[in-house]
């Protein structure tokens, strides 16, 4: 299947997986640069799935006092559906436990609820507007 590794800021890993971002946030979704690009990439710890030395999915954590916040998933538009977000995802709360961390957050589109409860995380509050987009927070706690 795919390799999950760390894509460290300005790294060649983090600029592919910043590209991807684009395609999918940005060509796909339509949200703007400036909401995709939010100025909080320098304190975050990215990584990115790689499939025959491609990357082909994307993921940032935000480190935040009281719990990691994860953001920024995405996997190519092809290759959905065959488990490679699934893998990338189930990657990153060993990552974050690394660093002593055990609360996790999100802000899940509102049609993607369901993939997340599927690793313990719980929808909480009401849906609300997020670069154009219905989202809803959840936790693991």
């Amino acid at each position: 299947m795919s390799l999950e590794m760390l894509a460290p800021m300005g790294s060649d890993l983090y600029h592919l997986g910043c590209h991807l971002r684009c395609t999918v946030f940005m060509g796909e979704q339509g949200v703007s640069e400036a909401d995709e690009f939010d100025g909080k990439d320098d304190d975050a710890t990215h990584m990115v799935s790689l499939l025959h030395g491609n990357v082909v999915g994307v993921l940032r954590t935000l480190w935040l006092p009281q719990h990691a916040k994860i953001g920024r998933f995405a996997v190519q538009r092809e290759l959905r559906g065959q488990g490679i977000g699934r893998q990338l995802f189930q990657s990153c709360p060993n990552q974050i436990k690394s660093r002593s961390v055990d609360r996790i957050m999100l802000e899940a589109q509102v049609d993607r609820i369901h993939f997340y409860q599927h690793f313990g995380f719980q929808a909480y509050g009401e849906n609300y507007l997020d670069a154009g987009m219905l989202h809803r927070a959840m936790k693991n706690y």
